[in-house]
C-alpha cells in the first residue's frame, strides 16, 4: 500500500491557501481589538463594551459570534438571574491575542509617522 501524500504547507500568498480565511477573520477592524482585550481573563458584555472605544453592541456580538464560531472565544452562560454571560479567549484565541497584541504596540507607537504621508498623498 502506498503512503498518504503529505499535505502540503499552507501558503497565505496562494488563492486556493485556506488560511487566507483566517486572514480575513483577524484582519477584522474589530476582531483586532476584541481578541488582545480578552486576553487578561473572561469578560462581560458591557466591560467589552466599554474597553473597546467606538464599538457598537450590534458590532461587539457579530465579532464575539464569529470569534466563537471559529474556535477562538469561548462564550459561558452561568444561567443566572439576571443573566450573567462573559467570554474567554480559547488556547488558541490566546496565542493570537499574542500576536496581535503586538500589532497594537507598533499602531501606538508608529500612528504619527503614518498621517505625514496620508497628507503627502492627499488622502
Amino acid at each position: 500500500m502506498k503512503p498518504a501524500a503529505p499535505e502540503s504547507a499552507a501558503d497565505v500568498y496562494s488563492e486556493t491557501c485556506p488560511s487566507r480565511r483566517a486572514l480575513e477573520l483577524i484582519a477584522n477592524k474589530w476582531a483586532l481589538l476584541v481578541v488582545p482585550a480578552l486576553r487578561r481573563g473572561p469578560v462581560r458584555n458591557n466591560e467589552l463594551l466599554r474597553q473597546v472605544g467606538g464599538i457598537s453592541q450590534k458590532m461587539l456580538t457579530q465579532t464575539l459570534r464569529e470569534l466563537e464560531l471559529n474556535g477562538l472565544v469561548v462564550r459561558s452562560d452561568h444561567g443566572t438571574v439576571p443573566p450573567r454571560v462573559d467570554y474567554a479567549l480559547t488556547e488558541l484565541g490566546a496565542s493570537l491575542s499574542k500576536a496581535l497584541l503586538a500589532v497594537d504596540r507598533w499602531a501606538e507607537a508608529h500612528h504619527d509617522q503614518l498621517r505625514p504621508a496620508s497628507r503627502r498623498t492627499g488622502r
